[in-house]
């Protein structure tokens, strides 16, 4: 027997688990600044509102800075919630849960893992976010649907998550059938954090803007996890994935889009300016413009790397900056693509190690 290879296995599997458990909630419940929302009253049955118990969880963890957690359950929330600063609200998953059948109709069997139910607001895309985050604050392991929300004819409602001061920080979410997912971007929210979003956005999926220190958004999916056919329908008509103005270094990475009418937007909104962003690993698919570049900064622009879209790229005659893609792909989409890239402006526009194909969708033999 080898006592010496038996200790360092022992030893090993004794610091996997110290690692690991730390994400555990539950380990340290109990614990100053660690709080679950049972304890304060919520539910988690889908129809008993769960918005009191869940505020006042919140507020006590505002008290020192901590963690809320939320167990496995359909928690109903009929009004709104607001982190306070240093607050982390998070549920049982450990990586972004898509959208596999588990959320459908509003039977609470049929809910898993930690859900919040949100209903207020409809038919007002002005109203107060469903979640409001401040500076320091988390959002993490926790999945949001709209069961009043309809396939057929969707209807507006508030942001599902918004967000005032820096460091305010999405992971491993899922966001099933929000109209309007993530506003970093009508206040201030540098330093913003986005990483494992998994989300439909029927309208608007993540909208930037007054980033005044570096933004990152990493691994997020713009998908149909809840309804395909709405998707190709109003979405693909309406829809923008990411919806991008000022912001001083925005790094975006392995993020991808399909079915929006444009896939990623850089733009100015209201007097501060347009912003440069790296785009990397990434894609925009299945919609009538991957790319519509309105204006970025003159001095820095946009780059894209190792990109691929479907379809085309729209540079306006406002754009003075410069905009790079390097090693991309672009292809057209059968019977309408006219041009892979309509390039205006003052600003430099360079295509290096690029690939295009299925062009000419008029049949005229022009590239």
């Amino acid at each position: 027997m080898n006592i010496y290879g038996v200790g360092l296995s022992t030893l090993i599997l004794a610091t996997a688990l110290a690692v690991h458990g730390a994400d555990i909630p539950e380990a340290v419940l109990g614990q100053k600044g660690v709080y679950s929302v049972t304890d304060f009253g919520a539910k988690g049955d889908a129809i008993s509102d769960d918005t009191e118990a869940f505020q006042k969880a919140l507020n006590q963890a505002g008290k020192t800075g901590g963690i809320v957690f939320v167990p496995a359950g359909a928690y109903m929330i009929k009004g709104h919630l607001d982190i306070p600063p240093q607050v982390t609200l998070q549920g049982v998953f450990q990586a972004p849960p898509s959208m596999t059948g588990a959320l459908r109709g509003v039977d609470a069997a049929n809910y898993k893992g930690s859900v919040l139910l949100a209903v207020e607001g409809k038919g007002n895309e002005n109203g107060t976010p469903f979640i409001f985050m401040h500076h320091d604050s988390v959002l993490k392991g926790l999945a949001i649907y709209y069961p009043e929300q309809d396939r057929k004819n969707p209807v507006p409602y508030p942001w599902c998550v918004a967000g005032e001061g820096d460091n305010c920080s999405i992971v491993d979410v899922l966001l099933v059938n929000p109209w309007q997912a993530v506003d970093f971007g009508t206040r201030p929210c540098g330093r913003h954090y986005i990483k494992g979003l998994y989300a439909q956005p029927i309208k608007t999926g993540i909208f930037i803007d007054k980033c005044f220190d570096v933004g990152r958004i990493e691994d997020v999916h713009l998908w149909p996890f809840w309804d395909i056919p709405l998707m190709k329908d109003f979405t693909y008509k309406n829809g923008t994935g990411f919806k991008i103005g000022r912001t001083d270094w925005q790094f975006i990475s392995n993020v991808f889009t399909i079915f929006f009418r444009v896939g990623f937007h850089f733009l100015a909104v209201g007097n501060d300016g347009p912003g440069n962003a790296v785009i990397t690993n990434s894609g925009a698919d299945i919609g009538p413009c991957a790319v519509l570049i309105e204006k970025s900064q003159p001095h820095a622009g946009l780059q894209f790397v190792n990109c691929q879209f479907m379809a085309g790229i729209d540079i306006r005659e406002s754009n003075n900056g410069p905009v790079k893609f390097t090693n991309c792909g672009f292809w057209g989409l059968p019977d309408q693509t006219i041009n892979h890239a309509k390039v205006l402006g003052n600003g430099h526009v360079t295509f290096n190690s690029c690939h295009f194909i299925t062009w000419d969708a008029e049949g005229k033999g022009e590239p």
